[in-house]
Parts: structure tokens; sequence; C-alpha cells
């Protein structure tokens, strides 16, 4: 195998630990293994070599990639990713990390008449986004990802099947933009109708199909901002595509905080506040409800994932003048659609603590798979629970933010589901059609 020894940028940053022993082809005698002899493994067929390669996580993915030539092409080789997606490897509940900033109040200051006295805080923002950061659950472990691709003025807002969604910071009708960060792609998605500042966004991707909702923040007047309309976007392998159709109008005195929404089972799902309570919008019958809340006068920093197939809503109960206990409680939606069941509680040694971290400041969360995260705002704290293991413990801070690696004084993050994948073909579908915008290249 021709060796590659040409210098070059892997997406992902790495931290590597040293084995305890000598060279990796010896045991303790000194002498050579027969199971790393070169004469077997260097016979084995490449469609071989290929079938083992496509079942390494990204992080020994990229790793391999610098061993030769041809490994190195493997990411542009159309037989391999189509390999890839036939053996369709396991599932990687992982969450993609991305340092917090104040995207309504730099809104506001970029678009105040004479406006841009921003002072450091709006050098800050205009910077944009160049990395984020990889948490591996399974492995507790942290990576670090490129966007350099990614334009100024656009903020990270959903994940789906590998793709970051990011939405144009400008007040106005709304671009959208799916990056693939291992593999360094960016696909553009049409503009929003409507003109809004920074709504609720729903994205659901899969291998065939991509749908997406914009609701509220619609920008009525420069000094009104109103919760009243959503559009969504469809677009499938069948050949049918809708862009930005009107959905049905949002139920009344709607309070949605801006933010991402949650996809299950057809339903993207969303937190309206001032009373709490759940908005639900049915994709196939293009259909707003509303779910009254758990408890929802003792609530505090109640917030929505997905885990499992499910809909969880987390948030801490208080009860100010009754003889119970403050925590942090875990509700499941029950395929009825309407009642909640409570399903876990935080240990209270455990709330003790959280509660002394958290202060006032209050929380997100984000599920994927088996896992739940719960980070601390203002903070780089974050809580991890394992439904498998039913395990709660605190995550070690991101290394690569600032004071991460100290136990505090780090960057805000706040994150999204993400599943690591080398191709999503059905973007493929946004080239086939006669969309209006301009391609990136």
């Amino acid at each position: 195998m021709e060796p590659f020894n040409t210098s070059i940028t892997i997406p992902i940053s790495f931290t590597f630990t040293g084995g305890s022993g000598g060279g990796s082809s010896s045991d303790v005698h000194g002498i050579a293994s027969p199971w790393m002899d070169s004469r077997i493994w260097g016979r084995l067929p490449q469609r071989l070599v290929d079938r083992i390669i496509a079942f390494l996580p990204p992080p020994a993915f990229f790793r391999a990639r610098s061993v030769c030539k041809r490994w190195y092409g493997l990411l542009f080789s159309n037989s391999f990713l189509e390999l890839y997606l036939q053996l369709s490897p396991l599932r990687r509940h992982w969450f993609i990390f991305f340092k917090q900033k104040n995207l309504k109040s730099y809104i506001t200051r970029n678009n105040t008449i004479g406006g841009g006295n921003s002072g450091s805080s709006g050098s800050n923002s205009n910077r944009g986004y160049s990395e984020g950061y990889l948490f591996d659950p399974y492995e507790v472990s942290w990576y670090r990802l490129s966007f350099a691709l990614v334009p100024p003025g656009f903020s990270p807002t959903s994940s789906s099947c590998g793709l970051i969604g990011w939405l144009s910071e400008e007040a106005g009708s709304k671009s959208l933009l799916l990056c693939n960060p291992l593999v360094g792609s960016l696909t553009p998605i049409p503009s929003t109708l409507r003109p809004r500042l920074y709504p609720s966004i729903g994205l659901i991707i899969t291998n065939s199909s991509i749908d997406m909702v914009v609701a509220g923040d619609d920008l009525i007047s420069p000094f009104a901002v109103k919760n009243l309309t959503a559009e969504s976007f469809h677009i499938d392998g069948g050949g049918f595509y809708s862009i930005w159709g009107t959905t049905s109008s949002l139920p009344r005195l709607c309070s949605l905080e801006s933010g991402r929404m949650v996809y299950v089972h057809g339903r993207f799902y969303c937190m309206n506040y001032s009373p709490f309570s759940v908005l639900a919008f049915d994709v196939a019958a293009n259909h707003w409800s509303k779910i009254q809340a758990p408890m929802r006068r003792f609530l505090r920093s109640p917030g929505l994932v997905e885990s499992r197939g499910s809909l969880i809503l987390v948030a801490a109960v208080e009860k100010s003048k009754l003889n119970v206990p403050k925590s942090l409680r875990l509700w499941g939606l029950q395929p009825c659609g309407t009642t909640w069941v409570e399903i876990e509680r935080m240990p209270q040694q455990l709330y003790v603590q959280f509660e002394e971290v958290e202060g006032v400041r209050g929380f997100d969360c984000v599920g994927h798979g088996e896992f739940i995260v719960i980070m601390v705002r203002g903070s780089d704290k974050a809580v991890l629970f394992d439904f498998c293991r039913k395990r709660w413990l605190w995550i070690p801070p991101c290394p690569f933010t600032r004071g991460g690696g100290s136990g505090g004084g780090g960057d805000e993050l706040y994150g999204f589901a993400y599943e690591p994948r080398l191709a999503t073909p059905v973007t493929g579908l946004l080239d086939q059609f006669a969309l209006p915008f301009q391609s990136f290249h």
C-alpha cells in the first residue's frame, strides 16, 4: 500500500492515549504475534478492508485516512459511501455543542437605525461560529469540529441525520444552510417567505426526505413582534416538494421562546410560555394544537427533548407553599397525546448540588437516544442522565473552551442531538429541482 505523507486537515481534533506496552505487534516476550503478521493482513481483499473501515467510529475513521492515499480518498469515493450507507453502522447518540451568544440582542443592535456602537461584544458576535464541540456520552470524551465553511451571520439552530441547520441572524426573510462538518459540505435552503427575527425551528431529515418548520417571531413592524404564523418546507425522493407553504394558524395566546423544536412520530413540539404548555404541529394534517403541561404552575426552566422515540419534558419543580421538596423531574407524553406520566427524578442529594451550581440562572436540556444532557446557563457545567443505566453524573467541562479543563470559568455552551454521518444522500435532491437560490462552493 502506497504511503501517504502529505499534510492534511482533519475536521476533528483528537486526544490520543498511549498504550502501556512497547510495539503493538509484539507479545510480552518480544516475539512477533502471528495475529499481526503483515503476510496475512496484507492479503485482505480491498472490498473486505473497505467494509471494516466503514464500521469505524468517526474519530478512528479520520485517523485511518492518514495511512495512505487510497484510504484518504475513501471519503470522496462513491463506491465506499454507497457501501457505508448499505451497512448502516450502529447509530451513535452523540451531541454537538456551540458557544452561546445572545442572538436577539445581536439582531436588535445590528438593525437599529444609526446603530454600530456595539462595543466588544458586537465584534465577538460578528466573528461567527468557527468551531463546535462534539461530545461522546459513551466514552465521556470531547472532540472539536471545524465550521470554517459556514459564512458569518449564521447561527446553529437544529440538527438531524448528521446535518447541522444554520439560520441567518439578520432580521427579515430567513436563509438556512445544512452543513455536514465531517465532509465539509454546505447545502442552502430557499429563504422563508415572511420576515422574522429568530423564530423556533424544526428540522427532521431522513435518507429520502427533508421537513422543516419555522414558527413565530413574525416581524410585523420594527416595534412589534408577534407569534402568529408558521411556514413549512418539504422535499422527498418521490418528487414532491413544497417550498415554505403556510401552515395552519398558531393557537391563540402563543408565547413561543425562540429556539428549536423536537420531532417525535410525525409531530414537531415546542414550549409555550405564560402559562406553560406544549405546542404540537402535525406535519401530515398541517394542524397546530396545544397540550397542557404537567404541574404547569410550579415548573421552572421547562424544556422538551426526544429520547428513545418519546417526547419528554424536563423541568425543576418548586412548590413554595407546600411541604414538597424541590426537585428536577422528567415526564413522558403518553401515546394518547394529552397525558403526562412522571418517569424519572434526579436524586435529591444530586439536586442539592445542581441547585447550588445553577442558582437562579436556569438550565437547558437536549436528549438523544438513551441520554439527556442538562446544561446550566451561564456556565460550562452540565449533568448527563443515562436511561439504560439509570445513572446521573456530572460531565467534565469541554477542554477546548476557555477554562474548560480547570473545572470552572468556561464558556456557556448550548447543544443539539447529533449523529455523525459521512454521507446524507437526501441533500442531492435539492440540486435536482429548479429552486430559487444559488449554491455555495
